[in-house]
């Protein structure tokens, strides 16, 4: 099993309309690196939701459910796109402010992907990497 982090605006798609629908294709993604990324998942991952513009904070785990397959908001067969279905809700969002604090005490998260390539919207996260940001949340995993 892999971890993930996703990106999503959420006055587009938050994790509560994941929880709302049950289920969520991710789609949209239209940088090459966040792509491939898309396109390693495997059913069973785990995904860190992460809602950014707004709320900039971690909210939520969810699972991936299929993994990829062409994006159906476009005709073009170099995007991709997965299915999510929601985990858990965070007992604590994880913020960015609190996700930059870590790092500068060179901390696991110094090399979290999100903070280094901050405009990729979808990023491996290590397995050290998902235990400090559960325990931030004070979220018990599994």
């Amino acid at each position: 099993m892999a971890y993930w982090l996703m990106k999503t605006e959420p006055d587009v798609f938050s994790y509560a309309d994941l929880e709302r629908l049950g289920l969520g294709c991710w789609d949209g993604v239209r940088n090459y690196a966040a792509r491939n990324h898309l396109r390693s998942m495997q059913v069973g991952d785990h995904v860190l939701v992460y809602h950014s513009n707004l709320d900039k904070a971690a909210v939520g785990v969810a699972r991936v459910v299929r993994s990829h397959y062409p994006d159906p908001t476009i005709d073009d067969p170099r995007w991709s796109a997965v299915d999510v279905a929601p985990v858990r809700r965070l007992v604590q969002p994880v913020t960015l402010a609190a996700i930059k604090a870590e790092v500068a005490t060179g901390g696991v998260l110094r090399d979290l992907r999100m903070i280094k390539e901050n405009r990729l919207s979808v990023s491996p996260v290590t397995d050290m990497q998902w235990s400090a940001l559960l325990a931030m949340a004070a979220t018990p995993w599994p």
